[in-house]
């Protein structure tokens, strides 16, 4: 008799490429369907770059009201949804904000709820930290079940003690590394399509939001740029703060050493055109695009601000971002005058980056209920 896979509601908010929904999506590609099925709760009602592929692997997707527009109308929906489909497991990746959808799954009876932790916080964002260190007391009343992506996220949300009780279940943000084995070809198809031959190109991938703090990369490529004339600053990504970036660069006049790519799906690619990796970023979980950068050979330098587990290789380097761009930029240049581009692969995959032998933490979590 055919085995019918326990289907497990994945809140992952807004898709925006890059963040909790290729950490998600990663593991379902991976995992045993026959066991295990997802349904993909989103918010926002348009359609994403991954709706396709979830409905091809077999999982659903509920798309809820924003959030943003109307809490209630959200969770009323969820409610709904969740009463209809008498779920064993519910998984929340909303960090603080996790209670919410929990608490709901808890009126509903849902047995397994399980809080995600996948970032930390950082002075400068008020508003959005009163909300944070409001619920994060909270954050274990609705939830019996505690994961996190790293250290960091995993101390920020449900404090040191209870971290390191064991309570806490880290489920590492793994890749598929074979995508990002280094390739020339790639290379010189995205140096030709974006007209890099010859450049020096600096590369981030990020959504343009505080914390990954665009606005300090701008400064220390504006150094770099005085150490080396022929560079070129690449960002990938969208986000509520790129017009404020672009605005900033035309005033510093940099536009022609600027590149917006926008959002791209050929991110595996993208990292082969580039010749460094920067991310200055004020706080993350552990941010899964320093995982694909270092898997791609690239030197990374990165914000001592990021959990420790992210430095993996001997070409990422931690930066202190309370020093200087021009520190940032020299730092970054005398590293890059013995750079050799290499794979990485291994040291990803000992460290329990590769989706292919990690997708089993998250399996035998989930039979482990």
């Amino acid at each position: 008799m055919e085995q019918t896979p326990i289907r497990i509601a994945q809140i992952i908010g807004k898709v925006v490429m890059g963040g909790v929904d290729s950490v998600v999506m990663n593991y379902y590609r991976h995992i045993d369907k026959t066991k295990f099925q997802f349904d993909f709760f989103m918010d926002g009602y348009e359609d994403t770059f991954i709706d396709d592929e979830i409905r091809s692997l077999g999982g659903r997707i509920f798309k809820l009201p924003p959030y943003e527009d109307g809490l209630i109308r959200n969770l009323r929906a969820f409610r709904k949804i969740v009463n209809e489909n008498n779920y064993k497991i519910v998984h929340c990746h909303m960090n603080t904000l996790s209670i919410f959808w929990l608490r709901e799954a808890k009126k509903a009876g849902v047995p397994i709820r399980i809080a995600h932790s996948h970032s930390t916080a950082s002075k400068g964002e008020f508003i959005r930290n009163i909300i944070k260190f409001s619920l994060r007391p909270f954050s274990k009343i609705y939830a019996n079940q505690y994961c996190a992506c790293s250290l960091y996220a995993g101390q920020w949300l449900y404090g040191s003690n209870f971290y390191n009780s064991g309570k806490v279940n880290y489920v590492k943000n793994a890749i598929d590394t074979d995508k990002f084995f280094y390739s020339e070809i790639n290379r010189n198809m995205i140096r030709e399509e974006l007209n890099l031959n010859g450049k020096f190109v600096i590369g981030h991938i990020g959504r343009f939001v505080y914390a990954k703090n665009h606005e300090f990369l701008v400064n220390i490529f504006i150094e770099i740029c005085k150490l080396h004339s022929n560079s070129i600053l690449l960002l990938i990504g969208d986000g509520p703060k790129k017009e404020k970036i672009e605005n900033l660069i035309k005033k510093k006049k940099m536009h022609d050493k600027v590149i917006f790519t926008g959002l791209r799906t050929d991110i595996p690619k993208i990292m082969h055109a580039m010749d460094c990796f920067i991310l200055p970023s004020r706080y993350e979980g552990l941010p899964i695009v320093v995982i694909e950068a270092q898997t791609s050979g690239l030197p990374c330098f990165i914000s001592d601000k990021i959990s420790p587990e992210i430095f993996i290789t001997k070409q990422c380097i931690k930066i202190n971002l309370d020093t200087s761009p021009e520190s940032w930029a020299k730092c970054i240049m005398y590293n890059m005058e013995s750079y050799k581009r290499a794979s990485f692969i291994d040291e990803i995959s000992t460290k329990g980056y590769n989706i292919k032998f990690e997708f089993e933490t998250l399996e035998k979590l989930y039979q482990s209920f």
